[in-house]
């Protein structure tokens, strides 16, 4: 495909995205009927489609509307390419650029790539950081590695991904975490990924985690366990746990036995939970307002009322899990989420009303001090 028919294909997706239909859908629905586009050029027009999503706002300021076709001219004048010379109506490329788009006036004032009504909220939370967080979100999300302790060390781990050409590098800020620097889609056929050396992990979740009080022989409950990756972390960190995997839809967890099987851990499923752990790791349904780079068409789709619903299904998830923590135990309650309405007022409601815990940690990891945003709170039963 040439460029410009990428950029007619990421209009025709971003339409579709933009009139409600999730965007990996409307990506697979588009690869399916495209029978014709290589693997090089899906890849090109999925980045143009998740950075139009990433930078929409922005991006429809400078093509003068937002729809697919705009948004595309919109980031052709960003990168300093001349609308006209993709717009051509030739071949697969774009329809002509008309005189009105051609002599659109473009919209200097700044602009936050937010819906408008969450805005407020997100500068409430983020205070003097806000801006630039929101700013760091239009840029595409590094990927990052976990190195399996249990199978590899982090110099061996890097030899291997080497040899399948990932190249990446470690990180100070905790040991075992890896950066991808090139190679990123070569990573699930890398040996160093199927022989269970490393695991998909960004940096954030790792670093929690990492923080999180274990002891061998702990009962610990991964209770919205979805995938598995708290408890892959978990077990991969410290010999002799004891952990369970639970979820509201059990079908989240179907990978899970195949993952603990190459990661060399044993994690058991469970429908039911019974009796008491002196873990219980709790990442609950959020905005995912932390993620928002690596799925930019969810912040679109996020309104105050799904807002509201997940709120207070985050409080009925607290209240419940919380009955299984032993005493002296903890309660680490997690969200990929950046508002406070999802993490330090939802625990401070909870302590109100439960007088049997109390907050010993609290945590935000953001764009800037980490990787994705994600909220650590580590609560302790009274013995």
């Amino acid at each position: 495909m040439t460029p410009a028919a990428r950029i007619a294909s990421a209009i025709e997706i971003l339409d579709r995205v933009l009139a409600g239909l999730p965007a990996e859908q409307s990506l697979l629905r588009w690869s399916r009927a495209s029978r014709f586009a290589g693997s090089g050029d899906r890849a090109a027009v999925r980045d143009l489609v998740f950075e139009a999503l990433r930078r929409r706002n922005s991006l429809a300021a400078l093509g003068g509307g937002c729809d697919g076709r705009r948004l595309m001219i919109g980031m052709l004048r960003d990168g300093d390419t001349d609308p006209d010379t993709v717009f051509t109506g030739m071949g697969h490329a774009p329809a002509a650029l008309s005189d009105a788009e051609r002599h659109q006036r473009v919209d200097s004032s700044p602009v936050i790539d937010l819906p408008e009504w969450i805005v407020p909220l997100w500068r409430e939370s983020l205070g003097e950081e806000a801006d630039r967080i929101a700013a760091l979100m239009g840029q595409r999300a590094p990927v990052w590695l976990r190195v399996n302790g249990r199978k590899s060390s982090v110099e061996q781990a890097l030899a291997a991904l080497a040899d399948d050409g990932v190249e990446a590098k470690a990180d100070d800020r905790l040991e075992g975490a890896l950066q991808v620097i090139s190679g990123e889609r070569r990573i699930a056929r890398s040996g160093a990924y199927l022989e269970g050396l490393v695991e998909l992990q960004d940096l954030s979740p790792q670093m929690a985690c990492a923080a999180l009080p274990l002891n061998s022989g702990d009962r610990v409950l991964d209770y919205c366990a979805g995938g598995g990756g708290k408890a892959l972390a978990l077990a991969c960190r410290q010999d002799g746990l004891k952990i369970d995997a639970h979820d509201a839809d059990p079908g989240r967890m179907q990978d899970i036995p195949a993952r603990a099987a190459r990661a060399g851990v044993s994690i058991r499923l469970t429908d039911k939970v019974t009796g008491k752990y002196q873990l219980v790791v709790a990442d609950v349904p959020c905005s995912g307002s932390g993620t928002w780079r690596r799925s930019p068409d969810a912040k679109w789709r996020l309104d105050e009322a799904n807002l509201g619903s997940l709120i207070a299904t985050q409080s009925q998830i607290l209240d419940s899990c919380s009955k299984f923590i032993a005493p002296a135990g903890h309660l680490a309650y997690m969200t990929c989420s950046l508002l406070d309405e999802e993490n330090d007022r939802q625990i401070a409601a909870f302590l109100s009303r439960n007088d049997r815990f109390s907050l010993i940690s609290r945590q935000l990891w953001t764009p800037v001090t980490a990787s994705d945003g994600f909220f650590l709170a580590l609560l302790q039963r009274k013995p």
